[in-house]
């Protein structure tokens, strides 16, 4: 019997085009003899769509139109099943539309890829490919995840954290006196280098944080790296056994490559879902010696392990070259294109990659159900004799 599978991606995130590009690409490679797929429109407004089209990406260019053609659904629990009631017609109000096996969430970015979809399909018993709760949440948030990593003794840059309800003038004055220029200002929590601004002085510093505290509350700031090399690696597995995959060198001339290098112009040369990235801002494989290649490797399966992450997700290195120093940058626990091209350059073939992910979710849901969530007790029945006043009903833990 084939697996009934529920693809999630767009949601309420400045990533949201990213997400629809991955996932509809990856939808392209599953195997179809395997599953039978359900793909899950998440709009910017939350509201999720089933349908006969919303696996199109023509469809894409005129949003408003999809949603008119498409069924708006919700999740529910019906026969022990989850199950998408559909909701946006009254006649059909609360009748199934379909069901799923197992959720795929390809989402990028914040309210969706930080801990909140996955919290939300926990909540169904619902298995899920990918990082649980706790690593999204924490991979999410660049400055959390450098803190768990240093204490751990990976190298990760210094960096200082910033609050938007700070004066810009003190944020200045802080980095000036910690760190010098030029300096690389990030907000907390988005990816596809969304926000993301080299400052080499006062003037730009300020520009980037004023730029950088629209998309987040919290920002980032660290030292710009002045000789450098960056490079990408991806990780398979769970918390028994990971992989790391062949690495990739970004091969650029601006300081940062902007989500327009990253995706846009990319989209424009090549067929846009069709590559993970432009590849002409792209060397695979790295040109690394073996020993830094198996370093990062290293490093990459340690960090992997360190955040409790599963499935597949991608690091990002830094490389002083001055130094030789290597430093953990970020971890994108749904990387852009799922990286495939990383593992196809290791061997494995984008529709093995998605099997294995589905595998590892499945393996997580039969671990978890059979572990303890709740008990029999009679406290709440000593709260009824008792009543909730007075010093008997006083909870003491």
């Amino acid at each position: 019997m084939k697996i009934k599978l529920g693809v999630f991606f767009g949601g309420k995130s400045v990533e949201h085009e990213v997400s629809i590009i991955t996932a509809l690409q990856a939808i392209e490679n599953m195997n179809k003899e395997k599953y039978d797929i359900v793909p899950i429109y998440i709009a910017k407004d939350n509201k999720m769509y089933c349908g006969d089209f919303v696996d199109d990406i023509k469809q894409y260019t005129n949003i408003d139109n999809l949603k008119r053609i498409s069924t708006q659904v919700t999740l529910s629990l019906k026969d022990n099943k989850t199950v998408l009631l559909r909701t946006n017609k009254k006649f059909y109000e609360n009748e199934v539309y379909d069901y799923i096996d197992v959720a795929f969430p390809i989402v990028h970015g914040t309210n969706v890829e930080d801990g909140t979809l996955q919290g939300y399909l926990k909540m169904f018993n619902l298995p899920y490919v990918g990082c649980d709760v706790t690593s999204s949440a924490v991979g999410m948030d660049k400055y959390v995840s450098k803190t768990i990593l240093k204490e751990n003794n990976i190298p990760v840059l210094d960096c200082k954290c910033y609050y938007k309800n700070e004066e810009v003038e003190d944020i200045i004055k802080s980095v000036e006196e910690n760190i010098e220029y030029p300096v690389i200002v990030k907000p907390i929590n988005l990816g596809s280098s969304i926000g993301i601004v080299v400052a080499k002085n006062r003037e730009e510093l300020e520009e980037a944080i004023e730029d950088a505290f629209t998309y987040a509350r919290k920002i980032l700031i660290e030292k710009a790296i002045k000789n450098l090399k960056e490079v990408n690696c991806s990780v398979l597995g769970d918390y028994e056994e990971c992989n790391a995959s062949e690495c990739e060198e970004l091969d650029k001339t601006a300081d940062i490559l902007s989500y327009e290098d990253k995706y846009i112009s990319g989209g424009k040369k090549t067929g846009g879902a069709k590559q993970s990235m432009n590849a002409g801002v792209l060397k695979l494989p790295a040109n690394i010696s073996e020993e830094l290649k198996e370093n990062i490797q290293t490093l990459a399966k340690e960090t992997f392990k360190i955040l409790g992450c599963t499935g597949v997700i991608r690091i990002d290195f830094l490389i002083d070259e001055d130094t030789d120093n290597v430093y953990v940058n970020e971890v994108n626990t749904i990387p852009g294109c799922l990286s495939f091209h990383l593992w196809r350059a290791a061997g494995m073939e984008y529709p093995e990659l998605l099997d294995k992910e589905i595998e590892l979710a499945l393996k997580r849901n039969r671990e978890e159900n059979n572990m303890v969530f709740s008990f029999d007790t009679n406290v709440l029945e000593g709260y009824a004799n008792g009543g909730l006043k007075g010093g008997k009903g006083k909870l003491e833990l």
